[in-house]
C-alpha cells in the first residue's frame, strides 16, 4: 500500500442513521446551550454516514450498505430547527471510519471510505406570531463550540460541506533549510517554525554536522533529529551532570536509579534496555494451538514464563484532547509490552490521573484556551483509557486519582501549584516466554517491516511538544500533537506477534519495537541502531491512509497501532501468512545494511529525504549540565482558626482524591482474559477499596502476580524528598495485601517536575537521591523501569497578566511482585463473628 491516489471523481452517498444523543446527554447539554441562547428549548442529533465510492451504488449495494449502517435507536427529526454538522477534523480520518471501512471491505463491499458525521438539531422557542427564530452570528459560534472538540472535530453549517472530508490533496514537497548559506540563524528560524524544541547546543551540533557533510539538511532530517533527541526520548536531564548550590554532584539522576538495580539485581531479567522491564516468573501451562498459528488443535504446553512491567505517561496529549490522549496513552503502553524481547503478551492494565481543581461552582485561577479543563480531563480522559483497554481486550485492575491546586506563599515567593498539565499514567504487566526476552542482533539484508495501521497526518511533533511547557508552543502546533487510537487494529497486530513468539526458537521476529514518539523516524533508526546496522528505506513503501502527505509527515507522524520489526527474508512467507490470518496490514519498508548510514529515498519524487550517518542522528550531542540552586522556603504555620471539625470532615470525605473512585472503575472490563484474581471491588457490596491488583499466571494453577500504586505529590510542595519516600512506602504497603516476598518486589518510578523553575531541579535531585541512594537500597528493592516528564508547567497570558501553574516534584510509584499462591491475598473486608 502506498499513498492513496484516485483519479476518478468520487461519488458520495448519504445514509441517514439513528439517534446520536441519549436523553441523558441531551439533558446535560441543554443548560449549557441555554446559557448562550435562552430560547433553545431542545437538542437532538442523528448520525449520518457518507459512503465514498468510485461509481454510483446500484440497488443491491445500497441495500447492503443500508443494512450495515442501521443500528441504535431510530431518530425522529424535529419539524423546525437550526442544523449543525459535526465532522471529524477536516483533513483527518476518524478511528470510526478506519474500522467501519475495514468491516465493509470484509463484507465484500467496494468503497474508498465510509465516514460518520453528527447532525445536531437545535429547536428554538417559537413566538406566538411570526417565524421561528434561527441561531446566527456569535451565538451560533458559541453553541458550535459546545458541541465539538476543536482538536479532533470540525463544524459545518450543512451536510453539503462534508464533501471536504474526502478532498484529494496534492503531495507537499520536501523542504531544505539553508544552513550552508544562512548559517546558524537559518536553523534557529526553522527550530521555531517547525516547533523542534532543539536546545542551543543541539543547534550548534547540527550546524557543525551538516557543514562537515557539505550539504543542507532537509526538513525530514531536522524533524527526525528533534524527535529522536527530544527530552521525551533521550532523557537528557536524567542523564545530565548536576551542580547543586555550586557543588558538582558525583552521580546523575539515572545513575541513582541504576544504583538500586546494581545493589539488588535479584530476580531481574531485563532492565533499562528494552521497551519494558522483565522479572523472573514461573513455570506455567499455556493453552495454544499445536502449530502456534491457530490452525492446529489446541492443547496444553508447559513453559517458563517471565513477567513484564511497564508504566508510561501521556501528559501532553491528554492536556490537549483528553479522550484520544488517554486512549493512545493506554495503547502505547500496551505496544511497549508487546514489543519487548522478540514479542510478548500484555495481560492487565492500570490507569492514573492527577489534575488541578475540578472547578465546579468555585472561582479558579484560569487556564490557556487551547488545553482542556480539569473537569473535562476527568470526564473524558478515563473514558479514553478504558475504551482502549476494553476494545483491545485487557482488564484494567488498578489506578489512582488526585486533584490538587494551591497558591503556596512562603517568605521567598508565592507559587501557583497545580496540574493544568495533567499526569496521565498508563501501565500494566504481561508475560513473556523465557526464551524470547533478548532481541537478536540481526544481519545486513534483514527485512525491515511496519506492522499495523497506516500512517496519517496526526501526532506530528508529539515527542518534541511533550518536552516543552504547555503554552510555550504555538497553539496550532499543539493541534499537531493530537493523536487518535484504533484498538481493534492493535489487537490484530498483537495476535500476529503472539503467533510469532509461540513458534519458540523458530520465531520469525528477530527484533521488534513499537512506533510511538517520533513515528517511524524514531522507531526504525532505533531498531537498526540496536543491531549495529544502517538501513535503506523506500518512503513510498510506507502504508498511508491520507493523501497529500509531505515526506516529513510520512516519516515522522505518530499514527498509533504500529510496530517495526526485523525478519529474515526466508521468513517473509510465514510472517505474511500470520498477517493474512489476522487481517493485519504490514509492509516491507526497508532493508538493513552493513554500512551505518540511514538512507530514506522517495522514488516518486526522485529525492532522498534522509541521507545521514547513524552516529550523527543517534550519536552523543553535547551532554547537558544542570547548574541549579536550592530555594529555601519558610512556610507559614497552619492556622486552624475558625475551622469546624464536622464541616472539615465532610469536606475531606467529599474531596475527589478521597471520595469513591467507582466512576473510574465501572467504565472498564475487569475480567476479560480470564486471568483476574483481585480487582478493585471488594466483598458482596463491591466496594472499591482493594489495596492491590492480583492476576493469575495461567488457567490451571494458583501462581500469579500483584501490582499496586503509591503517590503523595502535594507533599512535595513542602518537602519533595519526603513525598518520594511516602510514594514508595504506600506502593509497598499496598502490595503487602498479597502474600509476597519483599526480595521479589520491583518498582516502576515515574518522575514529573517543572525543571527550569526556581528550586525545582534541586528538589528533583534530592528526591531521586532519597529514593535511589537511600530508601530503596535500605529495603533491598530495585527500580528496573520508569519514565520522566520534566516540563510540568503551564504558562499563558490573561490580558496583560502573565500566568503560570507549576507542578511540584511528582513521583508515581508502581510496585510489582510474583506470588506463589494468589489465594493468600487479603482485602479490607472484615470477617463477621456469626456466633
Amino acid at each position: 500500500m502506498t499513498q492513496p491516489s484516485h483519479t476518478a471523481q468520487p461519488v458520495v452517498t448519504v445514509f441517514e442513521g439513528g439517534s446520536a444523543l441519549s436523553d441523558f446527554r441531551a439533558r446535560q447539554l441543554l443548560p449549557k446551550l441555554q446559557a448562550v441562547e435562552p430560547k433553545i428549548e431542545a437538542i437532538s442529533a442523528r448520525f449520518i454516514h457518507l459512503v465514498v465510492t468510485d461509481t454510483a451504488l446500484d440497488a443491491s449495494a445500497r441495500e447492503r450498505f443500508a443494512a450495515l449502517l442501521t443500528y441504535g435507536e431510530p431518530f425522529a427529526a424535529p419539524k423546525s430547527a437550526t442544523e449543525l454538522i459535526v465532522t471529524p477534523r477536516i483533513g483527518t480520518v476518524s478511528p470510526w471510519a478506519s474500522k467501519a471501512t475495514d468491516i465493509a471491505h470484509n463484507c465484500g463491499l467496494a468503497l474508498r471510505r465510509v465516514e460518520r458525521v453528527t447532525q445536531f438539531h437545535l429547536s428554538l422557542k417559537a413566538p406566538l406570531i411570526g417565524k421561528a427564530p434561527v441561531l446566527a452570528g456569535d451565538k451560533l459560534l458559541a453553541v458550535a463550540a459546545l458541541l465539538h472538540d476543536r482538536m479532533t472535530e470540525s463544524v459545518l453549517p450543512g451536510i453539503d460541506g462534508a464533501a471536504a472530508l474526502f478532498a484529494e490533496l496534492d503531495a507537499q514537497p520536501m523542504a531544505q533549510v539553508d544552513v550552508l548559506g544562512g548559517g546558524r540563524a537559518a536553523l534557529v528560524s526553522a527550530n521555531s517554525t517547525f516547533g523542534l524544541a532543539l536546545a542551543e547546543d543541539e543547534i550548534d551540533y547540527l550546524v557543525d554536522a551538516f557543514t562537515k557533510l557539505g550539504r543542507n539538511p532537509s526538513d525530514v532530517e531536522l524533524m527526525m533529529f528533534a524527535q529522536a533527541n527530544s527530552e521525551h526520548c533521550r532523557h537528557k536531564i536524567f542523564n545530565a551532570d548536576f551542580v547543586v548550590d555550586g557543588e558538582k554532584q558525583p552521580v546523575s539522576l539515572f545513575g541513582m536509579i541504576r544504583n538500586t538495580e546494581k545493589l539488588s539485581p535479584q530476580h531481574t531479567v531485563v532492565a533499562y534496555s528494552d521497551n519494558a522491564s522483565v522479572m523472573e516468573g514461573t513455570q506455567i501451562e499455556r493453552f495454544v494451538a499445536a502449530d502456534g498459528a491457530g490452525s492446529g488443535s489446541y492443547g496444553k504446553q508447559s513453559a517458563l514464563s517471565h513477567v513484564l512491567m511497564k508504566v508510561e505517561t501521556h501528559n501532553h496529549p491528554t492536556a490537549i484532547s483528553p479522550f484520544p490522549g488517554a486512549s493512545t496513552g493506554a495503547g502505547g503502553e500496551i505496544r511497549d509490552e508487546g514489543a519487548t524481547g522478540r514479542g510478548s503478551k500484555p495481560k492487565a492494565g492500570l490507569t492514573g490521573f492527577t489534575v488541578s481543581k475540578l472547578w465546579p461552582d468555585e472561582a479558579h485561577y484560569g487556564k490557556p484556551a487551547h488545553i482542556a479543563s480539569p473537569l473535562q480531563i476527568m470526564t473524558e480522559g478515563p473514558l479514553g483509557g478504558a475504551a482502549f483497554n476494553n476494545e483491545f481486550g485487557r482488564p484494567n485492575l488498578l489506578g489512582y486519582f488526585r486533584e490538587y491546586e494551591q497558591a503556596i506563599a512562603s517568605d521567598a515567593d508565592t507559587v501557583q501549584r497545580g496540574y493544568h498539565k495533567p499526569i496521565m499514567i498508563a501501565g500494566g504487566l504481561g508475560s513473556i516466554d523465557a526464551g524470547q526476552t533478548k532481541k537478536i542482533l540481526f544481519p545486513a539484508g534483514s527485512l525491515l517491516i511496519q506492522l499495523g495501521g497506516p500512517g496519517m497526518r496526526i501526532g506530528m511533533g508529539g515527542s518534541a511538544a511533550s518536552s516543552m511547557a504547555t503554552g510555550a508552543n504555538a497553539a496550532e502546533l499543539d493541534f499537531d500533537s493530537v493523536q487518535r487510537g484504533n484498538p481493534e487494529i492493535e489487537r490484530r497486530a498483537q495476535e500476529v506477534i503472539n503467533h510469532c513468539w509461540q513458534q519458540g526458537a523458530a520465531n520469525p521476529i528477530l527484533a521488534i519495537h513499537d512506533v510511538g514518539a517520533g513515528g517511524l523516524s524514531n522507531a526504525f533508526p532505533e531498531l537498526t541502531n540496536d543491531a549495529g546496522r544502517g538501513a535503506r528505506f523506500d518512503l513510498r513503501g510506507v502504508p498511508l491512509e491520507e493523501s497529500g502527505m509531505a515526506p516529513k509527515e510520512i516519516w515522522c507522524n505518530e499514527s498509533q497501532e504500529r510496530y517495526v520489526l526485523a525478519i529474515a527474508p526466508e521468513s517473509l512467507a510465514q510472517f505474511k501468512a500470520f498477517c493474512e490470518r489476522e487481517r493485519c496490514p504490514f509492509a516491507v519498508v526497508g532493508v538493513a545494511t552493513e554500512e551505518r548510514q540511514l538512507l530514506v529515498v522517495d522514488e516518486g519524487a526522485d529525492a532522498q529525504p534522509v541521507d545521514m550517518p547513524m552516529d550523527v542522528l543517534l550519536g552523543k550531542p553535547p551532554k547537558m549540565t544542570r547548574d541549579v540552586m536550592t530555594v529555601a522556603r519558610q512556610f507559614k504555620p497552619l492556622d486552624l482558626t475558625g475551622v469546624e471539625l464536622q464541616k472539615a470532615a465532610i469536606d475531606v470525605l467529599s474531596h475527589p482524591t478521597v471520595a469513591s473512585k467507582r466512576f473510574l472503575i465501572t467504565i472498564g472490563d475487569r475480567t476479560v482474559g480470564g486471568m483476574s484474581h483481585r480487582d478493585q471491588m471488594v466483598g458482596p457490596w463491591q466496594v472499591p477499596v482493594a489495596d492491590c491488583a492480583v492476576t493469575l499466571a495461567d488457567y490451571s494453577g494458583f501462581a500469579g502476580e500483584a501490582m499496586s500504586m503509591g503517590e503523595r505529590t502535594p507533599l512535595a510542595a513542602l518537602d519533595a524528598p519526603a513525598s518520594g519516600r511516602m510514594a514508595v512506602a504506600e506502593a509497598i504497603t499496598n502490595l503487602l495485601a498479597a502474600p509476597i516476598e519483599l526480595s521479589r518486589v520491583k518498582l516502576s518510578a515515574n518522575w514529573m517536575a517543572a525543571c527550569g523553575e526556581p528550586g525545582e531541579d534541586a528538589a528533583l535531585y534530592e528526591t531521586v537521591k532519597a529514593v535511589g541512594l537511600e530508601l530503596c537500597p535500605a529495603l533491598g528493592i530495585s527500580i528496573p523501569v520508569g519514565k520522566d516528564s520534566l516540563s510540568m508547567r503551564t504558562q499563558w497570558s490573561d490580558g496583560d497578566e502573565k500566568k503560570k501553574v507549576t507542578s511540584p516534584v511528582s513521583l508515581i510509584v508502581t510496585a510489582f511482585a510474583t506470588l506463589a499462591d494468589v489465594r493468600g491475598t487479603l482485602t479490607p473486608q472484615l470477617d463477621r463473628d456469626e456466633a
